[in-house]
């Protein structure tokens, strides 16, 4: 599992010029799911969301997570997290779970967290859905996560 987890003042998902869901204070977390994942990945991607150390203390510096502020996650799916473009210069997506069983994962990782974090602070996209993705980055503050450790 991959997530680009980027500090916000905000951030919103339209679908269809429609407002589906937004956040303020919190992460941002464009989430890609491949087809090695299991709930091991899920309990890792959550444990680094909520325990992740990037929003500044009283001294400014980069002590606090998301919840010792008490913020919010918004969760996108994005499968392009897993583009391979070491050959030619269309990505491969071969590594990038799709189908029933992605959903299945990516409905898994939001409900686990509203399990461990505070429900009404969790919001979504909608998976495999074309969405316009809006942003204030607060910093900016961008961190990648891997599962499998690969960075």
């Amino acid at each position: 599992m991959r997530a680009v987890v980027q500090r916000v003042k905000s951030a919103s998902v339209n679908i269809d010029n429609k407002l589906y869901s937004s956040i303020n204070k919190g992460l941002l977390v464009l989430l890609g799911i491949s087809n090695n994942d299991t709930e091991e990945d899920i309990a890792y991607i959550i444990d680094k969301l909520i325990n992740l150390r990037i929003f500044k203390d009283e001294n400014n510096k980069m002590n606090n997570s998301v919840e010792s502020i008490k913020g919010e996650i918004l969760i996108v799916s994005q499968f392009t997290l897993y583009g391979d473009v070491r050959k030619g210069r269309r990505p491969s997506y071969t590594e990038a779970l799709n189908g029933d069983k992605a959903i299945a994962l990516y409905d898994k990782l939001i409900c686990s967290l509203k399990k461990d974090y505070y429900q009404d602070k969790i919001k979504s996209g909608e998976f495999g859905t074309m969405m316009d993705v809006e942003l204030i980055n607060d910093g900016p503050v961008t961190i990648l996560l891997d599962s499998k450790r690969l960075f």
